[in-house]
């Protein structure tokens, strides 16, 4: 039998559905469900905790901007430095979802390249911009959105499988893809490893809420998140493929390297999480 029925043959049509002109990715869809999810998961944790509705409505829009602001100058940065600021044409491609043609006309592309690491700043800066704005707990707002973040999390990674994008390395494993928009080698498929991951960690997170909802408040579940996330993140990235050249070149790839410091924030806030509310009240 050839080896190569046993993989799974990976070509989705990348556009769920169309309405007139105007077509609708599977990637953005993704998108939409994970963060709609995390908003009704959100609201019930504030209903909850008995915190005003009032604080809540805001909490969607620094979220949603600080993700996707965050994710998209994180891919920027962090992956093509080199060439989006190599021009001021390149600076507005870092920031409007278009590209300059070769023709000099500039066409629609929408955000072709958010990095989860970015994002995941970003989400902490605009958080902060909340509680100062609000007044709620800046611990009680980020343990909140740690519990609801994996559910948003694994959606991402779907949509990134829907689009045949951020690949695994070539392998022999029976579960392997055959992505049909990149070559025609079975490869790893990272972008369910880490979706499947980050779906548990919901239930791991969501099983501690309900056995000590007091915890809500002293930074664990925000560190929990940070710490099973970015652990599994790094080990996931040894089956992908380097996004970018200059990764070659390092003992760990990009992602590997930006998971180490919110690992280790992750294990201090764990620790120490309880402690520095205390001290936050004084």
């Amino acid at each position: 039998m050839n080896q190569l029925l046993l993989y799974i043959n990976w070509n989705p049509d990348q556009i769920a559905f169309s309405i007139g002109s105007f077509s609708f990715r599977w990637y953005s869809l993704c998108w939409l469900v994970g963060l709609l999810l995390a908003y009704i998961i959100v609201k019930k944790l504030y209903q909850e905790q008995k915190i005003k509705e009032e604080f809540f409505e805001p909490l969607f829009i620094y979220c949603f901007l600080g993700i996707l602001i965050g994710a998209r100058l994180g891919h920027c940065l962090f992956y093509e430095p080199g060439y989006f600021l190599s021009s001021f044409t390149h600076v507005i491609e870092m920031f409007l979802p278009i590209h300059k043609m070769a023709d000099g006309s500039w066409k629609f592309t929408g955000y072709e390249g958010l990095a989860s690491h970015g994002g995941t700043l970003g989400l902490i800066i605009a958080l902060w911009l909340y509680c100062r704005s609000t007044k709620v707990g800046i611990w009680q707002v980020l343990d909140n959105i740690a519990i609801a973040t994996p559910v948003t999390a694994c959606f991402i990674r779907l949509g990134n499988l829907m689009n045949s994008e951020i690949i695994g390395k070539v392998t022999d494993v029976p579960w392997a893809f055959i992505f049909q928009h990149v070559d025609s080698q079975p490869r790893h498929p990272g972008q369910l490893y880490e979706a499947i991951a980050y779906f548990i960690f919901f239930f791991i997170g969501w099983y501690f809420y309900r056995r000590r909802p007091e915890k809500v408040g002293t930074g664990f579940f925000f560190g929990l998140c940070l710490t099973l996330i970015f652990i599994a993140r790094f080990f996931i990235e040894f089956t992908k493929i380097n996004q970018v050249d200059f990764e070659d070149g390092l003992p760990l790839d990009m992602g590997q390297l930006l998971s180490i410091p919110f690992i280790v924030i992750g294990i201090a806030c764990m620790i120490g999480g309880k402690w520095m509310k205390t001290n936050q009240q004084k």
